[in-house]
């Protein structure tokens, strides 16, 4: 007989990340897939998981390691392990944490991409020839947040037209924001300027077309429901190639537009860092590495020193 993808003790530790910690649906998948691939080691090696060693443990990262796992989703693995072990321990079910010394591999953290100025813009101002104007005003709307909010698809999924007791996030047209629900459970109000504002105020005089009458989601289907993250993701790569964008676009691609410009107009790492909601600012500080690719490329498309012989 098969063992159990799951244990009781894992499925109750993913319970709590998901009421308790709030964490993102796709993070709570990729912890799932993470806690069976232990289990599938552990069973291989006829290894009880409340008594597994830091030996054990670190020949578990070598099997991972041979299978040509890249080091970023090694080191989310391990993230996944040593937190499920951290909530053992303090619920008294081990004495120890054999994953709290494993470190997988380090790899250089890749620069975020952004679209140009002018084609962020240019998606932003694109209207679809003949489209159902219900869509194209969902459409609009969707870049506007993405692009003119910073918000993470995550935030703008669970975003209500209005604050419900139990909404994760909500507009708020009347003084400009949106309040949002970030990682780590984290509340912060985002600005929403002009363009955003015109394109929610249109979304919402066409929505009741689309919407259920008790639904609270800003943001839903042809069916009436709440847009899943998966739904935005393909709607914004459709809009987008049938603008011309130069690149695939993704949400969080709009994301890192929206701080990379406002850190090359603004330069204030810091008032960057807030609206993004990042608790960090060696996090934000990636986005300086980008605006100083900007300008090496100016630098070398127009100084007289930059130009070769």
């Amino acid at each position: 007989m098969q063992p159990p993808k799951l244990t009781d003790e894992q499925q109750r530790y993913l319970d709590h990340l998901r009421v308790q910690r709030r964490l993102a649906e796709r993070t709570l998948t990729l912890y799932t897939e993470a806690l069976e691939r232990l289990n599938a080691l552990a069973t291989a090696g006829d290894v009880p998981l409340l008594r597994l060693s830091a030996h054990q443990a670190r020949r578990f990262l070598a099997q991972l390691h041979q299978a040509n796992l890249s080091p970023r989703t090694l080191a989310l693995i391990l993230s996944a392990w040593r937190g499920w072990y951290r909530w053992l321990g303090q619920n008294g079910l081990v004495t120890a944490n054999p994953i709290v010394d494993l470190r997988p591999p380090k790899v250089g953290r890749p620069l975020p991409k952004a679209l140009h100025v002018d084609d962020a813009v240019r998606l932003a101002d694109y209207q679809e020839p003949n489209a159902d104007p219900v869509g194209e005003a969902l459409d609009r709307c969707i870049v506007e947040l993405l692009y003119g909010g910073g918000v993470r698809v995550s935030e703008l999924v669970g975003l209500d037209v209005r604050f419900f007791p139990d909404s994760r996030g909500w507009i708020e047209p009347e003084v400009q924001e949106a309040q949002v629900l970030g990682k780590g459970a984290k509340r912060r109000g985002v600005p929403l300027g002009g363009p955003a504002l015109k394109a929610i105020e249109e979304w919402l005089a066409v929505r009741p077309q689309w919407a259920d009458a008790a639904e609270p989601a800003l943001l839903v289907h042809k069916r009436g429901r709440r847009l899943s993250a998966n739904q935005i993701r393909e709607r914004l790569k459709k809009r987008a190639l049938n603008a011309g964008m130069p690149t695939h676009v993704h949400p969080h691609m709009l994301r890192h537009s929206f701080a990379s410009h406002l850190l090359q107009s603004s330069g204030d790492l810091r008032g960057v860092q807030e609206l993004l909601g990042h608790a960090n600012i060696s996090t934000t500080q990636v986005y300086t590495r980008l605006d100083f690719q900007h300008l090496a490329k100016v630098y070398d498309a127009a100084h007289p020193r930059a130009k070769k012989k």
